[in-house]
């Protein structure tokens, strides 16, 4: 059997992937001032263990404002890059394969409650902060009015997106992301549902996170890896369109950016989004075609045949879970096994694998062993 293109490796900047499955960056909540604490240890550690080609790290807040809640991590303070370093020589010890971070700043979606407390804007009494956007729009009804940020504001968050950078290089990340997706800062000046300037920041809805792809693309090291997330669509009239993704996607490429993460929605809360399995690949897919540019897919991929399809007909270069692998820490496993292939397994775990334990095809559903 030939193997699948799912599990060949993929050369990213300077960082080989062994396999094309990605864990997105999933936020934990459970930081302390934007320190990663010992559920992050857990957190890391189990991943370690799921031969997925590359591992992101949860969005870290480039400042203490741009955390979405008291919950979320950061690279702002020593203190946070010491936890993470810490967490980081935890997965080191468990596997070789490459993990990753993505920065970002919540701009107006900040201040808010954790998502198991509601996830709404933070009251009065609960030690909420004066968020901040490219326009004083709030992100929805009940939400705060964001302040809208003058230049040198502007310009200070520019730096203090390449500072988050410069800690991530330290501490020994391999492939670093930007957040300019799901209607968090960098999107916010993208969108004209959030940004409204007269401007040159609104003139042109490019310039800010151009400016903050340069300067972060300047400071990361070309011998890994960098990349962004970012919306295809807003799914609201008006909002961003897939157009405007190519365009902002060929202007990633030109400053040297090594591959794209096409997301989508969570602009607004009123944006209906019609999801299905694999409902945003067709995005990724043209921004591919279009610009050229090495391209990730995300969004309801939950199986491996799927998966394998996605790569295996060009649509995408990698594919990233998020709560598919949280399901199933052990879905890159299944899926090799499903294909015939043999993984590394940590060897404390060793004894597990299918063709060491005949009680696989026992503990596995049909489907997966089929």
């Amino acid at each position: 059997m030939p193997l699948p293109k799912l599990f060949t490796p993929i050369q990213i900047g300077g960082v080989t992937l062994p396999n094309r499955v990605v864990i997105s960056p999933m936020c934990q909540y459970s930081a302390d001032d934007g320190c990663m604490s010992d559920w992050h240890l857990v957190h890391v550690g189990s991943f370690a263990c799921s031969g997925a080609g590359l591992f992101v790290v949860e969005k870290t807040n480039v400042t203490r404002e741009g955390r979405i809640t008291h919950g979320c991590t950061g690279l702002y303070s020593d203190h946070n890059e010491a936890a993470m370093a810490r967490a980081v020589q935890v997965y080191r010890g468990i596997t070789k394969n490459p993990i990753g971070i993505q920065i970002g700043h919540a701009g107006r979606k900040g201040s808010a409650h954790v998502p198991w407390q509601g996830g709404k804007a933070l009251g009065p009494r609960e030690s909420p902060w004066q968020t901040v956007a490219p326009s004083p729009i709030p992100f929805g009804e009940g939400w705060h009015t964001p302040k809208e940020l003058d230049g040198s504001e502007i310009k200070g968050l520019v730096q203090s997106f390449v500072s988050a950078a410069l800690r991530a290089k330290r501490i020994g990340f391999d492939e670093l992301e930007l957040h300019s997706a799901h209607g968090y800062l960098l999107h916010q000046f993208l969108s004209p549902l959030a940004n409204q300037r007269k401007d040159e920041y609104g003139k042109n809805r490019m310039k800010f996170p151009l400016e903050v792809a340069h300067a972060v693309r300047e400071a990361w090291p070309k011998d890994r890896a960098l990349g962004i997330r970012i919306n295809a669509t807003d799914w609201v009239e008006g909002g961003w369109r897939p157009e405007d993704a190519v365009a902002y996607a060929r202007e990633l490429q030109r400053a040297g950016f090594d591959f794209i993460c096409v997301s989508s929605g969570a602009t607004v809360p009123s944006a209906r989004i019609p999801v299905a399995p694999g409902y945003q690949v067709a995005f990724a897919e043209r921004i591919k075609k279009e610009v050229g540019i090495k391209v990730r897919a995300v969004g309801m991929i939950a199986d491996p045949e799927q998966a394998e399809a996605i790569i295996a007909d060009g649509k995408a270069d990698m594919v990233a879970m998020a709560r598919a692998i949280l399901d199933n820490p052990r879905w890159v496993w299944h899926a090799a096994e499903r294909y015939g292939v043999k993984l590394d397994y940590p060897p404390q775990y060793l004894r597990s694998r299918s063709d060491v334990w005949p009680g696989a095809k026992l503990a596995r559903p049909r489907s997966e062993t089929a």
